[in-house]
């Protein structure tokens, strides 16, 4: 009988100085699939480096790139990571076991470890932050949406303890760009859906309400002025993504 196999999905746009470590903690893998998006950075040589399943095409949206990489992919279980996460030993060995025929359901959550400036950040809704993430091929598809896309599976899903190691913003000038482009998907997907927009709700209480939600209600304080900046961030990203959609409205 054939042994299962694994293979693990990337995505990636000039990802040059994180690439190396995401696919170096999954080098035990049967498959490394890369889909890059036409990147101007060293990303696809890095990649290159280490699989030879290297595919540049033009960005067509997180799902679809997404969903175009788990395509290519030929194991029997798929565990896709972004560019700037890496797998821990613990979860590696649970993969493991998962594909060596323990797991039975379809897919399963893994929980990650943000990290900001150098540090876990445990509170302010951060933790765990569980992902689906690992799936048999053929039974898990990323929803098609323009921003913060997620799997979703045909079955049972399990949750596995190992950690991914997420270290998502350089600083905050790389937040805010982010947060930006962010925003304005999100914005678009909002009128998309035909929802609308309240100022006083969405521009006003929504942006306050993310900020104490994340530094009160869940303890981000604890976290001291790791927890203050990013629930300050994050609740300007509500706020940009209410004001890009009550823009878009008044045009």
């Amino acid at each position: 009988m054939t042994r299962p196999r694994l293979s693990v999905v990337v995505v990636t746009l000039n990802e040059a100085e994180r690439i190396r470590a995401c696919l170096e903690s999954v080098v035990w893998a049967d498959e490394l699939v890369v889909v890059d998006a036409e990147s101007q950075d060293k990303t696809v040589l890095i990649a290159r480096e280490l699989t030879d399943r290297v595919f540049v095409r033009p960005w067509p949206g997180f799902a679809a790139q997404k969903n175009f990489a788990i395509a290519q992919a030929t194991g029997d279980w798929i565990l896709s990571l972004d560019a700037d996460e890496t797998v821990s030993p613990p979860l590696r060995a649970e993969i493991e076991a998962v594909v060596r025929g323990a797991g039975e359901a379809a897919g399963y959550t893994v929980p990650r470890r943000n990290v900001f400036w150098g540090a876990w950040v445990r509170h302010g809704g951060l933790y765990p932050d569980r992902q689906l993430r690992l799936f048999r091929r053929g039974h898990g598809r990323f929803l098609e949406r323009a921003v913060h896309e997620s799997v979703t599976v045909d079955g049972a899903v399990g949750r596995l303890a190992g950690h991914l190691e997420h270290r998502s913003y350089r600083d905050v000038a790389d937040f805010l760009a982010r947060a930006d482009r962010y925003a304005s998907l999100a914005a678009d997907e909002w009128l998309a859906a035909g929802r609308p927009v309240r100022p006083l709700r969405d521009l006003v209480a929504r942006p306050i309400g993310r900020f104490l939600g994340m530094y009160l209600a869940r303890a981000g304080f604890l976290d001291g002025w790791r927890g203050f900046l990013l629930a300050t961030l994050y609740a300007y990203y509500v706020f940009m993504r209410s004001a890009k959609a009550w823009e878009r409205v008044r045009r």
